[in-house]
Formats: C-alpha cells, structure tokens, sequence
C-alpha cells in the first residue's frame, strides 16, 4: 500500500498569526530601544561647553574692559575685570589718531574682494580638478599643493618689486591681486566636490548640450554653496586680520586695520587703553558680520554635511 506524501504549503511554513520568528525577535528587540531615541547632554558637557565659551569669550570681554578704563588703570596689578566709564572717550581718541575711518574702508575693500574672487577662481578650480578629464590634471594638482610649503617670506622680495614695477607701491591692488587665489582653497574646493557633486549630474547636463560654463553655473555653484560660504568667511577674515604684506606695501596714508593699529603704539609711552580700543574697533566689524551671516553659514555647513 503506497502512501502519498504531500509537501507542506508556503503557509504552512509559516509562523503562526502573531508570532515573530526568533531572527526578527532578535533584530526587532536590537533596534526598538535606539529607534527615534533623542540623545540629550548631561551635566557634564554643558560644564564642558560653558567653560570652553566663557575661554573664548574672554579675550573680548578684557579687550572691553580695557579699552573703557585709563593707561594708569590698565597697568595696575591686579589689573581691573569691570568694564570702566571712558570706552567712547578712547574709541574717539583711537578713530582720530590711527585714521580708522580710512583704515575701515581699506580693509573691507581689500578683505570683500580677496574673499569673493578667492571663492570664484577656488570654485573654478577646483571643479576642474575634481571632476574634468584633461592631460596633467594630477601633476598640475601637485603643483597647487605643492605651493603650500613654500614659506611666503621668501616671496616678498621679488613680490615687492613686481608691484614696485606696476606702479602699485603704497596702493591697494599691491595688497589684492597677490592674494586673489590660494592653493588652500582649491584645494578645500576640489575636496568637497569630488564627494558632493555626483558624476550623474554633470553627465545629464552633457546630454542636455550643456557646456563646462553652463555647468559650472547651473549645477556646480548650487552643489557648492555650503563650501563655498565657508570659503568666503574664511578667508575674509584672514585677509582682514592680515598684517605682514600689507604692513611691507602699504603707509599710513593709506593704511589697513593692522597696519593703522601699529600708529597707535608708535609713541615712546605706549596707551594701552586707546590701543585697546583701536582693536576693538578693528573687530567689530567681523562679529557684526558674523551675527549677521553667522545663521546662513552654519546652516550652509549643516546643509553640506547632509548627503542624499
């Protein structure tokens, strides 16, 4: 007598209505706990933050409280921590003599144009080394950094000459045009756009008949902005706070911030309270402008860090 054997169904096999197989337990249980957990800051990294903000916040407070007391005052020990009733007596007397006004207007024509072509040309380039195809890219690449390990002080001497040639001793361009590109940032630019910037984009705009300006405009610069915003802010503050090239180029007729501040230490009793407030006018612009555009950057980097 044969006896038929019927291969068990699909549902057979099965778990029962409810039952969750011992995998899927296991998975399951592993990420239920973690699944929309918001992680929050103990004691101990907010004492950790609130130290490191009161650190950084220091120097600017004592800059303050400097520039608002008296020369005598200043050099007493221990020295004052209050804020003191002559900060706009000596912000008067530093705006007059070191020519801040001047100083100013220099320094943000002279940081607003370095940043701005800095970000173009660094843009430009680096695209091209991160995602074109042409003969000596790696070795052109090479060259860029390479650039970085040469210490600019040995630059100055020929550089001189060169603008002394132009006719551009004690001027501004003698400031702007060495510094209109840096390798730093091409580098910084070629780095986020070899991650940021998909292949598949620039292959589209291709086949649409777009050419590499095109591109470029339609495609890189939007992919771009977060690096780029922090490019800018970067580098204008470097070019802002620069004092060696300028200081060589430039006089006081036509200073920058850096270079005017020194007029004010030229004297044989050096003030500290008004050289204090001479930098505190020189850094007032930049956390204005970071108050201001401070939202718009940090939310440009958290943008860039988001990926798909």
């Amino acid at each position: 007598m044969t006896t038929d054997t019927v291969p068990p169904s699909a549902d057979a096999l099965e778990p029962a209505t409810g039952a969750t197989p011992p995998r899927d337990r296991g998975l399951r249980l592993t990420l239920r706990p973690s699944a929309g957990r918001q992680h929050h800051a103990g004691p101990v990294a907010y004492a950790l933050l609130i130290g490191a903000s009161l650190l950084s916040l220091f120097p600017l407070y004592w800059t303050m409280v400097a520039a608002s007391t008296d020369n005598t005052r200043v050099s007493q020990t221990p020295p004052p921590f209050l804020p003191g009733p002559n900060l706009f007596e000596n912000l008067g007397s530093a705006w007059q003599d070191a020519a801040m006004g001047k100083a100013l207007t220099n320094s943000f024509i002279v940081a607003g144009t370095i940043a701005l072509a800095t970000v173009l040309f660094a843009t430009l380039a680096g695209f091209a080394f991160a995602k074109l195809r042409f003969r000596g890219r790696n070795i052109l690449l090479m060259l860029v950094i390479g650039t970085m390990m040469i210490p600019p002080q040995l630059s100055v001497v020929p550089l001189f000459m060169m603008m002394t040639e132009l006719g551009w001793g004690q001027k501004l361009p003698a400031v702007i045009f060495p510094t209109l590109v840096s390798a730093v940032g091409v580098f910084f630019m070629r780095q986020y756009l070899l991650e940021a910037l998909p292949d598949e984009l620039i292959e589209a705009g291709r086949v649409d008949g777009a050419h590499s300006l095109r591109i470029f405009w339609s495609i890189v610069l939007p992919v771009a902005r977060p690096a780029m915003a922090v490019l800018f802010m970067i580098t204008f503050v470097h070019a802002w706070n620069d004092f060696f090239w300028p200081y060589i180029v430039l006089d006081m007729t036509n200073p920058t911030i850096p270079v005017a501040l020194t007029q004010l230490s030229a004297g044989y009793i050096r003030d500290q309270s008004i050289i204090m407030a001479g930098a505190l006018l020189g850094t007032l612009p930049l956390l204005v402008m970071f108050v201001v555009f401070g939202k718009q950057i940090v939310g440009g980097i958290m943008q860039g860090a988001v990926k798909g």
